[in-house]
Order: C-alpha cells, then sequence, then structure tokens
C-alpha cells in the first residue's frame, strides 16, 4: 500500500493491450471491445482516475463519476473548470486524498513513469499483434505477480476453416459451404453463396472492390479472445 497524507492508498493501473504490448495508434484506441469497456466503467465508477493530457483529449467526453485527474505541463486554463491539472504524481495524489484506491488509466508514458509506485495492476489483453505507436511497458515478473486471469471468448461458434472478411464495423463470415454472414451492428443478413468456387469469387471480389482485411478464422478468433489480468505489486 502507498501512504500518502496519513491515507493509505492503492494505486492501480488499467488499460487494454494487444499480445505485443500496443495500447492505440495516433491517440485513439485500434479496438472497440464491449467486456472491456464494461469492466473499466465497473473497477473505475467512483474513484480517481489519474491521466496525460493526450490520454484526456482521447476520450469520448467526461467519465461520469469519476474524478478526472490530468498530469501535464500545459497551463489548467486550458482544460475546462472541473479537471483537476496536475504537474507531478505527488500533486495527482494530493488532489486523490480522499480516494484510497485511485486509478491511473494512461498513456504509455505515464504508465511507464508510475509502475514502481503503484500497487495492481488491472489488464485486459486483446490476443492479437497490432500496429500502434503508444505501448504499454513491460511488467517485470520480479516485481509482480499475476494474481488473476480470466480468458474471455467471443463468437466462439466459427470453425477453423472459415474465412472472415472485415471492414469497419462489417464483419462478413464466410463458410466453405457456400453461406455468406454479414454482421453489421446487431442486425444478421445471410445470403447463400452456392458453391465454394462462387465463393471463393464472392470473397476476392470483397476484398479488392472494399479494401477489406481478410483473416482467416484463427487469426479472428484470436481477435476476439481476451484475457483479463491481474498483477500485484511485490514489495
Amino acid at each position: 500500500m502507498n501512504k500518502f497524507d496519513a491515507i493509505e492508498k492503492e494505486i492501480t493501473l488499467i488499460a487494454a493491450i494487444s499480445s505485443n504490448n500496443v495500447l492505440g495508434k495516433e491517440n485513439k484506441l485500434i479496438w472497440h471491445i464491449s467486456a472491456d469497456l464494461k469492466r473499466f466503467k465497473r473497477l473505475t465508477l467512483g474513484h480517481c482516475v489519474i491521466m496525460g493530457r493526450k490520454t484526456f483529449e482521447s476520450l469520448p467526453g467526461i467519465l461520469p463519476k469519476r474524478k478526472h485527474i490530468v498530469l501535464t505541463r500545459k497551463h489548467k486554463v486550458e482544460f475546462p473548470e472541473n479537471i483537476s491539472v496536475v504537474n507531478n504524481f505527488e500533486e495527482a495524489l494530493r488532489e486523490a486524498n480522499n480516494d484510497p484506491n485511485p486509478f491511473i488509466i494512461g498513456g504509455g508514458e505515464i504508465y511507464k513513469m508510475s509502475m514502481n509506485i503503484s500497487d495492481k495492476i488491472e489488464l485486459t489483453r486483446v490476443h492479437h499483434d497490432f500496429e500502434g505507436d503508444t505501448i504499454f511497458p513491460d511488467i517485470d515478473n520480479e516485481n509482480w505477480i499475476e494474481s488473476d486471469r480470466v480468458l474471455k471468448t467471443k463468437e466462439a461458434s466459427i470453425k477453423s476453416n472459415t474465412i472472415v472478411v472485415l471492414k469497419g464495423a462489417n464483419t462478413i463470415i464466410a463458410s466453405p459451404t457456400g453461406d455468406v454472414v454479414i454482421n453489421k451492428s446487431s442486425a444478421a443478413y445471410l445470403a447463400t453463396a452456392g458453391s465454394g468456387d462462387v465463393l471463393a469469387g464472392i470473397i476476392t471480389s470483397l476484398v479488392g472492390k472494399n479494401k477489406m482485411n481478410a483473416f482467416d478464422a484463427a487469426d479472428f478468433m484470436n481477435l476476439h479472445n481476451i484475457a483479463t489480468v491481474s498483477y500485484t505489486h511485490l514489495r
């Protein structure tokens, strides 16, 4: 536990990262995983959230029922009145004085700077490699111990010989039997392509004309397999 102003604190880093530790690209999340967003809300609700300026600017808006503490060198006038702006972690913890469990929510440099003073790490691991410019720091196994891990699988019914084509919010699942299922938002549409040769032509056309990304089912399953992992700092 960390002590600050006579109040014991358990400081927690929380993040969603890929297999190769990527957090995001161009100040944006690479994925949108409902289970991760719900977990983030459940864990941080009612607590202080400490972040860097870029992370604050990437938020869709002020997170309800959480005190926002932004660590930055920029002057406070550039932020809304209800945002606490600080220049270092000592000031951040002072702003979070009434919260026994503040959360550090990014970005990469803030995670790196706060790793040694934190007590816990709550990660969502996305089992896929991504390209990005914001990286979560390596977790030193000599200083951190994994205390909990839960595997979660989405679209578990997809078979291994399925072709998957992705474009934006659309997912096209094409099976060797000739069925093409297009999932768009919550609606699902089914079209019968016929033979495997016809199906191959449809996939080629979709990928070529619409510049879609084609994955085999194994890669698609990796993209939708996540693990929530908790770490405890050894002191």
